[in-house]
């Protein structure tokens, strides 16, 4: 079977990164007030488990604290994530050995966003810090080896195919669409530290979009057919393993709040059901699949059928 000679085109939107990218031209992002810190830690509705009813009817002082540790999880997260995971193959990108012949200025941008998410990092947790001294509220413990190790399992099975999956796990996680940055930026019920922080981020982010929209488009032209059915298995777990809710956090910030933990099972349990986990996971991931489906990922025999086990397509 033959197939059309992949053509990676130019972003553009990297032609002013030395401008208007957030590590270049952007400010580093501090409290305006001290009145800010009594806002918001974060949107209750992107938060299943500060919605329980339980949750809501505790006092303020434990409705604070469970927000509070919500954002500093995800902060955290997102510092971990962008370096453990995202810069990990970006960096082969940059350097030339992800396995691809990539034109210099493919190599270059990828440096760029390699710069992009080392700052995301920093800026993820300078704000962590910020938010701690204000608010007088300590982050929990965090442990990202446990989600890293879940990512990395998927196509364990294949070790020969491990540098492919590492590219697919970036471009899953840089076209997914999540309500967490379009959503806060313009919530001013929320620290404006934070409000700031995100809409930095998503900004940073719309550019990397595209690149890796593109970078997708241009491997999946360069695989033969064997690995394409092979790419098409991984996908959608690939998919539901980047979005899963961070339930044990929540859970220990639960118990730390004071809630039995018979209370704290039930909490979980129902702010995390199967149906609204994978509810979410749909919409957040409709960019993604869109493009997987552009792309003729779906026509692969067993393709689509995998994507509806994963709850991401209709049957």
């Amino acid at each position: 079977m033959s197939y059309e000679k992949p053509r990676l085109e130019n972003i553009k939107a990297f032609d002013s990164w030395y401008d208007r990218a957030g590590v270049r031209s952007g400010p580093r992002r501090t409290f305006a007030e001290d009145a800010d810190i009594l806002k918001e830690f974060f949107p209750v509705h992107l938060v299943p488990h500060l919605g329980h009813p339980q949750v809501q009817q505790s006092e303020g002082p434990i409705q604070r604290y469970l927000s509070a540790q919500h954002l500093f999880q995800w902060l955290r997260f997102t510092s971990h994530f962008e370096v453990a995971v995202v810069n990990r193959a970006t960096q082969r990108i940059a350097e030339g050995s992800s396995g691809l012949e990539l034109p210099n200025w493919a190599c270059l941008v990828a440096f760029q966003i390699y710069v992009d998410e080392g700052y995301h990092s920093l800026y993820s947790l300078d704000v962590l810090r910020q938010v701690e001294e204000r608010s007088g509220i300590q982050a929990l413990p965090y442990d990202f080896q446990r989600f890293l190790a879940k990512l990395d399992g998927v196509g364990h099975e294949y070790p020969d195919y491990r540098l492919l999956i590492q590219l697919l796990q970036v471009v899953v996680f840089e076209t997914l669409i999540t309500s967490i940055l379009m959503d806060i930026p313009n919530d001013r019920s929320v620290i404006e530290v934070v409000r700031e922080t995100v809409r930095d981020h998503a900004i940073d982010e719309g550019r990397h979009h595209a690149y890796f929209s593109n970078f997708f488009k241009y491997l999946w032209g360069q695989l033969d057919h064997g690995t394409r059915r092979l790419v098409a298995t991984f996908l959608p777990s690939l998919i539901v393993q980047s979005l899963q809710p961070a339930t044990r956090p929540a859970t220990a910030a639960l118990l730390k709040a004071g809630f039995s933990e018979a209370k704290t099972r039930e909490i979980v349990a129902e702010s995390y059901n199967r149906a609204g986990v994978t509810a979410s996971i749909r919409v957040a991931s409709a960019k993604t699949v869109a493009l997987f489906e552009q792309l003729g990922v779906l026509d692969i025999p067993g393709s689509r059928e995998r994507f509806v086990e994963e709850g991401l397509l209709d049957p």
